[in-house]
């Protein structure tokens, strides 16, 4: 899965997590979310982490047919 600039923008707007609360809960450090999210490509293994980050809260990226963002797949019911 390919992590875009702005899908993982859109992503973290969709969740209102700021840039250091992906990378907590990805295990990334937060300059690599920033480096990501300002244009440098994410080696296979960060963008795993980023990706099941987001799918875990129910959030898919897209990067296809020339769209790039984020979908709220279900909302997760918090106690």
């Amino acid at each position: 899965m390919e992590v875009t600039p702005e899908g993982c923008r859109a992503g973290r707007a969709i969740l209102k997590w700021s840039m250091r609360e992906l990378a907590e809960r990805s295990g990334v450090a937060w300059t690599t979310v920033n480096r990501l999210e300002a244009g440098a490509a994410a080696r296979d293994a960060t963008a795993a982490k980023i990706v099941a980050a987001f799918e875990a809260e129910g959030v898919e990226l897209v990067a296809e047919d020339g769209r790039t963002g984020a979908v709220l797949v279900y909302a997760r019911r918090r106690a």
